[in-house]
């Protein structure tokens, strides 16, 4: 043979002489492509195939026209295909009979690109509610059990943190106050006042960002001198009626502003139909209701309470929240909910509540939220801390979880951060 074509060093598979006529073999990654080269033609590059991070490798044109292709493969001129190549286990492996297996699992598994094709279950930032701690100040305060999160200014802060949340696809958020204790009272009066502090930020945050989602808290815990969702009876009852009746005023007063969805998280009986009905009074048929239908007397909540400063100034939430025992409860609180009108259904905890998220899933075909709550969050970034865990795959793999309990929408602090790595950015 007179000449040899030199291809690009690290890209030739095989080159052999047929017929007076050259085969370049070139492998991107792990495949073999068989270029015929003519002798005498002069290459010329047709395209640029690219892997993966592998450089890009240039694939060059042989002259020959389709029925030269066509020919040749008629006639067999191909080089014989590479030896195949089968890799060995390490010294002193034992020699086995394969097992009589029809049904090998792993061969779904064996690549990534068959595991992306068959997974079950995906995130997206528009999976995520984001919750936004507001209060009257003019700065940012970090709250100390909840480390990434702040008490934000409603007028710079929270427009701050919205603008860079839908800078990575989260478009729907829910707000909760930090009330000064001069406005809190036994009767909750500050939770319906049209120009109080989330009102106020819903108008504004609807005036700068009008096709964000705004979810809303409908409870008198953050606006309540005693700390609890309900109005306090004297001998330390909560008062079931009295107090819806003031969550229908709130939930109006939330409407008002321009809230998209409000969401009772109480846990009164019969607040569900008695606000459908008030918004439905007020003209408000298209503002959605998410109940927080199986919402547990769970210790996780401890840093929210911090952050709202709404801890019980006395007794616990026992007889209005759920048991944690209790599975088959959640199903009684599920048909209320549907029968009164709601539109989503919620369980808080999420993930020490997988099992009630996934029984919800397959009772009900309304829309299932989960909240991610604060103590879930917190545990997360404290073990992050102390290197005890990797703070990313833990948050990203317990939000797949979430999902794949049957959550089709995730209230979690981690909305940001957790998009921020989906598009691809360091998780922050």
């Amino acid at each position: 043979m007179a000449s040899i074509l030199s291809p690009a060093p690290g890209n030739v598979g095989v080159v052999r002489s047929i017929n007076d006529k050259i085969y370049v073999g070139l492998r991107p990654l792990s495949t073999r492509t068989y270029v015929p080269v003519a002798r005498g033609s002069k290459a010329r590059p047709l395209a640029v195939v690219r892997a993966s991070s592998e450089k890009e490798v240039p694939v060059k044109s042989l002259g020959l026209s389709i029925e030269e292709c066509e020919a040749a493969a008629v006639a067999g001129k191909f080089p014989d295909p590479p030896p195949l190549y089968t890799p060995q286990g390490p010294k002193g492996t034992p020699v086995v009979q394969p097992l009589p297996l029809s049904r090998r699992p792993r061969r779904n598994r064996k690549s990534p690109a068959l595991r992306a094709a068959f997974q079950e279950t995906t995130l997206s930032p528009s999976n995520f509610v984001h919750p936004l701690f507001i209060h009257e100040g003019e700065e940012d305060v970090p709250i100390g059990a909840m480390p990434g999160c702040f008490r934000l200014g409603w007028r710079h802060g929270l427009l701050e943190e919205v603008y860079k949340a839908r800078d990575v696809g989260v478009n729907s958020f829910v707000l909760f106050p930090k009330i000064p204790d001069a406005l809190k009272s036994q009767t909750g009066d500050e939770a319906y006042n049209d120009n109080g502090l989330v009102p106020r930020a819903i108008r504004l945050l609807k005036d700068r960002y009008p096709d964000i989602v705004i979810y809303t808290d409908v409870a008198l815990d953050p606006y309540s001198s005693d700390g609890h969702d309900g109005i306090v009876r004297e001998d330390g009852v909560i008062m079931n009626d009295e107090t819806v009746h003031q969550l229908c005023k709130q939930a109006v007063s939330q409407a008002r502003a321009g809230a998209d969805v409000v969401s009772p998280s109480d846990m009164m009986d019969g607040r569900i139909l008695a606000i459908r009905m008030a918004l439905d009074a007020e003209g408000f048929q298209d503002v959605s209701i998410m109940s927080y239908t199986a919402k547990y007397a769970s210790a996780f909540y401890g840093p929210f309470r911090e952050a709202l400063d709404s801890n019980p100034r006395f007794g616990d939430k026992k007889t209005y929240q759920m048991n944690p025992a209790n599975y088959r409860e959640a199903l009684v609180e599920t048909e209320a909910d549907e029968a009164e009108g709601a539109d989503i259904l919620l369980v808080k905890p999420g993930l020490p509540y997988l099992d009630i998220i996934r029984l919800l899933r397959d009772n009900s075909s309304l829309p299932i939220a989960a909240y991610q709550v604060s103590g879930e969050y917190s545990m997360i970034k404290a073990g992050g801390v102390l290197k005890m865990i990797d703070e990313e795959k833990v948050m990203m793999e317990s939000l797949l979880c979430l999902r794949r309990a049957g959550a089709d929408i995730i209230l979690t602090y981690f909305a940001r951060q957790a998009a921020s790595v989906l598009c691809g950015m360091k998780g922050k």
